[in-house]
């Protein structure tokens, strides 16, 4: 019964790895505390919003859509007073937008690149916990789960301004942990590898021969699924993980441990 009459945010829900873990988050409540979901998605993309809202209530879950652009502020108070004026509270959140994609040379990268990565990755995470935890503040509990990456732990070539900014929100989530850690408030952060999304597509280009390559990188000897990253997202989101805080949670398939 870990979810039970909790409400949980999604921000990046339209689609990979966000849309999972509301999906996840309502399968859990349906086998564990026979329980509806209540699932606030997030994101830009309407029509994939909707959809996602409607697979939720087709298997007995509730949900709404809020759209909204994480790095305009109006738009990210909106969608957690959207959520309190719906369901009357917020328990957790996982901020899950983002973005990768840039000119892999950083000499040759321009100023609207790192505008573009940092507002995305590290201003839009920055400004849902600042809306978020000041509702769990009146509550005076909640827990929420940022979305960082095995780049935000490593360095690698190839990726600066997306390897930085995913430091950012490592060092983000550690600072606001301890700051409201008392107050009931748990803040930590899910750090993937490689996961089978679009991102993952574009990146390859979609040729075999690339998506081998990375594969082989990986000790466990495949690529991640969104499933297997919400699952993480899901203990940490629980009081399973109540004694959890500031922390990283690898899910890399032994990427960072070789």
């Amino acid at each position: 019964m870990m979810l039970k009459d909790k409400v949980a945010l999604v921000t990046g829900g339209t689609s990979g790895i966000g849309r999972a873990t509301a999906l996840a988050k309502l399968n859990e409540v349906i086998a564990y505390a026979q329980q509806q979901a209540k699932v606030v998605i997030v994101g830009r993309r309407i029509d994939e919003g909707e959809e996602t809202v409607r697979l939720i209530q087709d298997a007995g879950g509730e949900a709404i859509f809020v759209q909204a652009d994480v790095t305009k502020e109006a738009d990210v108070k909106a969608m957690v007073d959207k959520t309190v004026d719906v369901f009357g509270r917020l328990d957790i959140a996982f901020n899950n937008a983002g973005m990768g994609g840039e000119n892999p040379s950083l000499i040759e990268q321009t100023k609207a690149e790192y505008d573009r990565t940092m507002n995305v990755n590290v201003k839009g995470v920055w400004l849902s916990m600042k809306y978020e935890i000041a509702q769990m503040l009146k509550q005076g509990s909640g827990s929420i789960v940022n979305m960082a990456s095995a780049n935000g732990v490593i360095g690698l070539p190839g990726v600066p301004l997306y390897t930085a900014s995913k430091h950012a929100v490592v060092g983000l989530t550690k600072a606001a942990a301890l700051q409201y850690a008392k107050a009931g408030t748990r803040i930590n952060v899910v750090a993937p590898a490689v996961i089978e999304t679009d991102m993952f597509e574009a990146a390859t280009g979609g040729q075999d021969e690339a998506k081998a390559y990375i594969t082989g990188l990986h000790p466990i000897g495949r690529i991640g699924t969104p499933l297997e990253v919400a699952n993480a997202v899901l203990f940490l989101s629980s009081d399973l993980a109540s004694f959890v805080t500031g922390e990283t949670l690898m899910v890399d398939g032994g990427y960072v441990g070789q």
